[in-house]
């Protein structure tokens, strides 16, 4: 099935979830020509939507809501209405004791079966435990619906925050459906707007695939932030050690931080810890050394902080820059860096939250960047921002992320 072909039969989409992957998608669609409905629980970002405008920070994102608003082909609604293609792309969290939570991929299900009709598509794009996709057939098959008149399929999504317009068409894909027929046809959907090549298997191996990418991730990023730990034990700079070590031709030792956040490297790891128990090993030690590694940044904060007030005798103020989970966006889900910063208020530090990605915080008020550098006692960068790199500082420095390393 070419693109037009994939059209005529495809043209009426409903998105569950306008947030960081749904609402990209969403108008994506829209600008493809394909009349899409954005569902939400939110009634203001149904609203911020259907007014033509957005309610998070990406890049090129609102110039494509405007144009498809502007256009009719993209509205919101707090309901799902009858579609041809159903894309689920909810939130999966975790529950205490890293559980997985698939309430809200239950909920969102739900709300679409009355809607549902024979010859409909339901994809679920949210990064999901193994079997979350059986998961949504049962959910249906309860609410009534005749499961082998529709095809159900998993296509997680694999994009970067901050370039997720280009990845959404550019990235290959993965299509998993609970049959060989579901998985080609939502295969050939997908290659209705993706450029990347479009792969195909069973739902279960294209959950775990999703997972497995995101453990890799984060086990690569545990080492480098457990050398961080050590080279600052034996005195060592650990950038320059990694700038050497990486020289070797078949070493490519990634960038220490604060910590690993997000909604996808943060947690995901979890889900296969959870069902893989005992045999999960290294992806288990590669959370807690990851978890560990925002713990020591607090504990490596409030020992300068105490050598100041000795030297001093004063309680200094500590400019905390950047509170999003990785460098220029605003998203603060799973933030290890905005950990710290609450940490550090818990502990009643003078602390100045810095974040040039937000224009505003509902209960964190937000310092300029300009300012700070020059009047805060100690700095510390939490975050590699671009609008923190080459910052005169006359305060102390404390660089956990390397932008001063730019």
């Amino acid at each position: 099935m070419n693109k037009e072909e994939g059209r005529s039969v495809t043209k009426d989409i409903c998105i569950v979830g306008l947030g960081y992957i749904g609402l990209p998608t969403a108008a994506l669609l829209a600008n493809q020509g394909y009349q899409v409905l954005g569902v939400d629980v939110s009634e203001n970002v149904v609203n911020i939507v259907n007014k033509g405008d957005i309610h998070i920070v990406e890049p090129e994102l609102d110039a494509y809501v405007a144009k498809a608003v502007k256009l009719k082909t993209l509205t919101a609604a707090l309901q799902p209405r009858p579609s041809d293609v159903f894309v689920l792309a909810v939130p999966t969290p975790f529950h205490d004791g890293h559980v997985p939570n698939i309430d809200y991929v239950e909920a969102a299900t739900r709300s679409i079966a009355p809607v549902i009709k024979a010859g409909n598509m339901v994809i679920l794009e949210s990064t999901s435990p193994v079997g979350t996709t059986d998961r949504v057939a049962e959910v249906l098959r309860e609410e009534g619906v005749d499961i082998e008149s529709i095809h159900i399929a998993h296509c997680p999504e694999r994009v970067l925050p901050g370039h997720i317009m280009r990845e959404l068409v550019e990235n290959d894909r993965i299509v998993g459906g609970i049959t060989p027929e579901a998985t080609e046809i939502v295969a050939d959907f997908y290659r209705s707007f993706v450029s990347g090549e479009v792969l195909t298997t069973d739902a279960r191996t294209a959950e775990m695939a999703k997972l497995t990418e995101n453990s890799f991730r984060d086990v690569n990023i545990a080492f480098a932030n457990e050398l961080s730990i050590l080279c600052d034990k034996f005195g060592i700079d650990v950038w320059e050690l990694i700038r050497l070590a990486n020289r070797h031709p078949r070493v490519n030792i990634l960038q220490p931080g604060t910590g690993v956040g997000g909604h996808c490297i943060a947690v995901d790891p979890w889900f296969i810890v959870h069902a893989g128990g005992k045999d999960a090993r290294i992806i288990r030690a590669a959370r807690e050394v990851n978890d560990y590694k925002t713990s020591w940044v607090v504990e490596r904060i409030l020992t300068d902080i105490k050598a100041f007030r000795e030297k001093e005798g004063r309680e200094p103020t500590v400019a905390c820059m950047g509170l999003s989970f990785k460098p220029n966006i605003d998203d603060l889900r799973e933030s290890p860096a905005l950990s710290v910063f609450q940490s550090l208020v818990m502990e009643n530090v003078q602390a100045l939250a810095v974040e040039p990605n937000l224009k505003r915080h509902q209960s964190i008020v937000l310092h300029d960047y300009h300012e700070v550098t020059t009047s805060a006692d100690i700095v510390v960068y939490l975050v590699a921002h671009n609008e923190f790199k080459h910052l005169s500082v006359n305060g102390q420095v404390l660089d956990f992320c390397g932008v001063t390393r730019a």
